[in-house]
């Protein structure tokens, strides 16, 4: 490695694998500028966004007005500073769907994340499935989703998505209203976009038997959790000689494993079409609800021959979604929205799932507050890539592949 090189020389090596992807989309929207003054143009709101993503310090929109005016940010990204009034209009020209395709050509160049022996000889790939709400500052029509007690109404929009076990972002990032009814519902959502060949994992909103007989009629798998009110019947040969526990399924606090058939809302109009296992976990007593029963996690599978531990196992994972959330709203700072309307919204958190990818591919490593920060300091200047190299070398306990130095030197492209 050559001590002379500076810092200019491999600036832009962090987001050499993004740029030119970004560059393509510049045409986009610009048809309808007649008048041919635009200055604006989409690779510039994406370039402007990451910035945001990767940067702590900048947590409004005015800091980040202010930022894309520095000389060293325009060398190294290739934008300019734009003006409020362009910023807000511009998500209402430019075309969301078109960074799908960034993501997914990053995606491709991405190495599938490892997992338990257990779970890699699944038959179908483990898709954690969840929804979160952002809230918005606009009063839109299209936000409106419920009222609160004190009567004020609560506007939001709902990010429905779908996590593979093995990728670093999700497969899926859809956008609707943040009411929960119609097609706006989390069940209805992933009725739409169900695939074959997949074990859903799903919380307990996803509990309705119509989904669960879809799931299964696709030749899918689910592992749901439902209501500890649930009315399941248990099948009769079952009643005469319940099927003793493993030791492994007791060590894992499986309580019950039963065969079922379940209804939606226990008076059997919509009922199960399908075999099922209910499955009862022990909980820990909350002190809120001090019943132990009431803790407890029951879970319902089409999953037939796979032991009781597994199952338990699988539903673990489900935080595996939650924790990405928070990732997002957290360390990439979108809980402040830099537009609230719709396009604007999807554009930033394409933007999120591309500022992932990029720190996947260039580290080894799923993005993490320290390393996010480490990140920003680096494309700040404020760090330098030897700074940047040690963090990433150092002892990682929680077991994730840590990558060596001459490696991530090679991914930066500097010989």
């Amino acid at each position: 490695m050559d001590a002379t090189l500076v810092d200019d020389d491999i600036s832009l090596c962090f987001f050499s694998r993004i740029l030119p992807m970004l560059d393509a989309l510049h045409d986009c929207g610009a048809a309808r500028d007649r008048a041919g003054n635009r200055q604006f143009f989409f690779d510039d709101y994406c370039k402007s966004v990451l910035l945001f993503l990767f940067n702590p310090a900048i947590n409004s929109l005015r800091l980040l007005q202010e930022a894309s005016a520095l000389p060293t940010v325009a060398k190294r990204l290739g934008v300019k500073r734009f003006s409020l009034g362009s910023f807000s209009e511009a998500p209402t020209v430019f075309e969301p769907e078109l960074l799908k395709r960034v993501i997914a050509e990053l995606g491709a160049k991405a190495n599938r994340l490892s997992v338990t022996p257990e779970l890699a000889r699944l038959k179908h790939l483990l898709t954690i499935v969840d929804g979160t709400l952002l809230a918005t500052l606009p009063k839109l029509a299209s936000t409106l989703c419920h009222t609160r007690k004190d009567g004020r109404v609560h506007h939001a929009w709902r990010l429905h998505m779908h996590l593979p076990i093995d990728a670093p972002v999700p497969e899926l990032i859809v956008r609707t209203s943040g009411s929960n009814r119609k097609e706006s519902t989390e069940r209805e959502q992933l009725r739409k976009h169900l695939t074959a060949a997949r074990c859903y994992v799903l919380d307990r909103g996803f509990h309705e038997a119509s989904l669960l007989n879809d799931i299964h009629r696709i030749t899918s798998t689910y592992v749901c959790r439902v209501r500890n009110n649930i009315d399941a019947q248990v099948l009769a040969a079952e009643q005469q000689q319940p099927p003793p526990l493993t030791p492994p399924a007791q060590a894992a606090g499986v309580l019950a494993d039963q065969r079922v058939t379940i209804s939606n809302y226990g008076d059997g109009t919509r009922a199960s079409d399908h075999p099922m296992r209910l499955i009862r976990i022990r909980g820990d007593v909350h002190p809120k609800r001090p019943r132990p029963s009431a803790n407890d996690v029951i879970l319902v599978t089409n999953l037939l021959e796979e032991p009781a531990e597994l199952i338990a196992l699988i539903y673990r994972y489900r935080w595996t979604i939650e924790l990405f959330f928070r990732m997002l709203k957290q360390l990439l700072g979108c809980r402040h929205l830099l537009s609230h309307r719709g396009p604007g919204v999807d554009i930033q958190f394409y933007c999120a799932a591309i500022a992932c990818l990029l720190i996947y591919l260039q580290t080894g490593r799923k993005p993490d507050k320290y390393l996010l920060f480490m990140t920003g300091l680096y494309l700040s200047g404020a760090a330098g890539l030897a700074d940047l190299l040690a963090f990433v070398n150092r002892p990682d306990n929680s077991g994730v592949k840590r990558r060596v130095k001459d490696a991530l030197w090679k991914k930066l492209g500097v010989s």
